[in-house]
């Protein structure tokens, strides 16, 4: 099966999150899974932009207060400081300046690094009911569009936390692409070993995305590759379902058909359909497959990513 990505990509995360003690009150928020499991995988880039603009240990806290859609970050004791503009500039410059990290994991809730749900104030001091975005968070969403992003809390869900890890391999296999030398056959190379991975996402993407590479012999491979890493991580953005990995494994089993005596196929095929059901997790019908694969094996799918779209002892689809 294919190697996901290089080892130990980058991911930028918020410096509590990663134990260490930057919060307004001299404490940390430190993340069991960040800091412990993924450690073994991925090299943890830690930002704190409050300390980072200089409002200092322990410091004044501060809330978002106005529009929800264009608040401003001001403090909660004394709202002459406002915090808006320093907190937007340094989303810009580190969006620039991080560029070879693959994802960012942020703190929810945060003023400044919340993704969303972010509570919001009226200026008399009453929370709002519309919620909104860190003022760090948000610029540096919008500057870098196609990084993958995810908030701590929500690698709970372990769907979110599966679909998340998938980009940043995937992100991860792009700049690599990249620092080789972008070419068609790489690009149409790529899309291939995408393929299975995209259609559990999002099947219409994956034909969109071809019809895109068709463009690549007459306009600019540059412009066409721009389009296709964007659209590829939108896609890819979207959770698969279990209906939509069911339809994929049954894909992928069309080709052992050749090999397998009917009560093979007829197990397979209840182990792909149980999983769709609900009844298993996606580990069980994939286990089966890459035996099955191992015995008779096929080169095309031997390359495809979706086998193997992370390292297998992270256990991510043990619980999807």
């Amino acid at each position: 099966m294919p190697d996901p990505a290089p080892a130990k990509p980058r991911i930028a995360i918020s410096a509590c999150l990663m134990g260490e003690e930057v919060r307004y009150n001299g404490g940390h928020k430190q993340s069991r899974y960040c800091r412990g499991l993924l450690s073994d995988y991925f090299e943890f880039v830690p930002v704190c932009p409050e300390v980072a603009i200089g409002l200092g240990i322990p410091r004044q806290p501060i809330r978002l207060v106005g529009e929800a859609s264009n608040p401003r970050a001001l403090g909660t004791v004394d709202n002459r400081l406002d915090a808006t503009a320093a907190l937007a500039e340094y989303g810009r410059e580190m969006a620039a300046k991080l560029d070879d990290v693959c994802g960012y994991i942020f703190m929810q809730k945060s003023p400044s690094c919340g993704v969303e749900r972010v509570k919001v104030y009226r200026e008399d001091g009453l929370p709002q009911f519309e919620t909104g975005s860190g003022i760090y968070a948000r610029v540096f969403c919008e500057s870098r569009p196609s990084l993958p992003v995810e908030e701590e809390g929500r690698l709970c869900d372990p769907v979110l936390r599966e679909n998340f890890i998938v980009r940043v391999y995937a992100y991860a296999a792009w700049q690599q692409l990249l620092a080789q030398g972008l070419s068609r056959h790489g690009l149409t190379d790529f899309h291939a070993r995408y393929k299975y991975q995209l259609m559990a996402s999002h099947p219409q993407q994956y034909k969109a995305l071809g019809k895109l590479l068709g463009m690549a012999t007459t306009a600019s491979l540059e412009e066409v590759a721009a389009q296709y890493f964007s659209g590829l991580m939108q896609a890819l953005k979207r959770p698969a379902t279990r209906g939509t990995h069911a339809n994929v494994l049954m894909h992928i089993s069309g080709y052992l058909r050749h090999y397998l005596n009917p009560s093979d196929k007829e197990e397979l095929r209840a182990l792909i359909l149980q999983y769709r059901d609900g009844i298993v997790p996606l580990v069980v019908p994939l286990t089966l497959l890459k035996h099955l694969f191992r015995l008779h094996p096929d080169r095309y799918i031997a390359q495809q990513v979706y086998l193997q779209p992370h390292p297998e002892t992270l256990s991510l689809r043990n619980a999807i």
